[in-house]
């Protein structure tokens, strides 16, 4: 979870600013969460509290308004409101099912259950199979990574599952990558078209640092790709104590009970 708080505030000045370079200042005062952190937060605090996953999602992005939520998103929320009562999913397969997903990646420990749950939470309003997809491959390489097992045996995994290509490397997307996506085929605000390359850039990565800096450099939905990055990243390599408390102070107080009492009941990976 910490990764993806993390990737999100990093990647959040670059998202309509991209840079085709690894070498950036990575920690700035200008940096602010987005609506990625905030639903992360919202999943948090389903997985802890109970409920139903959209009830959550509707409540934080009522909190936290003028977050830079997408478009269909921000219609089911006023639509919801106007109602007096969640609505029905509305198809969507948009990565925002993946970028709030990766608390379940910590808070169960099979792999049945991760996808159970990872469905669970896009399910509610990105129900297209391709939502639902990102979310269930974004929260099982988190679990992956948690348990050791080697990065070549869950790329492959990820990939086959799940019918991703991920046979490129972070310098051969970097070229050929941006808003519209690899080679201009499928967007980048959506789950195939960003969810491969964000694993790709954790799964190449040298370290926690290495796997934000490859997101921000292929460009695209930069806030959301390094979210989604710094999530495996942290299972992968753990957070370094300096980003964990750079963070903190990004947060507001009722996201810094959520996070606490999120990492003292599920944990964390963060370094000494």
């Amino acid at each position: 979870m910490l990764g993806s708080l993390i990737g999100d505030t990093v990647g959040s000045i670059y998202e309509f600013n991209n840079i085709k370079t690894k070498y950036f200042e990575l920690c700035q005062p200008v940096m602010r969460f987005t609506d990625d952190s905030i639903l992360t937060f919202a999943t948090a605090d389903w997985l802890l509290h109970g409920g139903e996953p959209g009830a959550y999602y509707f409540k934080y992005a009522m909190n936290y308004p003028n977050a830079g939520y997408g478009g269909s998103f921000i219609s089911w929320v006023l639509d919801s409101r106007r109602r007096g009562s969640i609505l029905p999913p509305y198809n969507s397969y948009g990565n925002g099912s993946a970028m709030r997903v990766s608390p379940v990646g910590w808070a169960y420990n099979d792999v049945e259950s991760v996808l159970k749950v990872a469905e669970a939470s896009a399910a509610c309003t990105h129900n297209h199979i391709e939502g639902i997809k990102g979310a269930q491959a974004l929260a099982l390489s988190v679990l992956m990574a948690r348990q050791g097992i080697p990065v070549q045996e869950i790329r492959k995994y990820i990939s086959t599952r799940f019918n991703y290509d991920m046979s490129l490397s972070v310098d051969e997307i970097r070229p050929r990558y941006s808003w519209s996506g690899l080679d201009g085929k499928i967007d980048s605000v959506t789950c195939q078209g960003s969810v491969p390359q964000a694993l790709t850039c954790a799964f190449e990565a040298t370290n926690f640092e290495d796997a934000i800096r490859n997101a921000v450099s292929i460009g695209g939905d930069s806030d959301t790709i390094a979210c989604m990055a710094g999530a495996v990243a942290e299972a992968l390599f753990g957070v370094p104590r300096s980003l964990f408390e750079w963070i903190r102070t990004k947060m507001t107080q009722e996201m810094l009970v959520i996070l606490d009492e999120f990492q003292s009941k599920y944990g964390c990976h963060v370094l000494p």
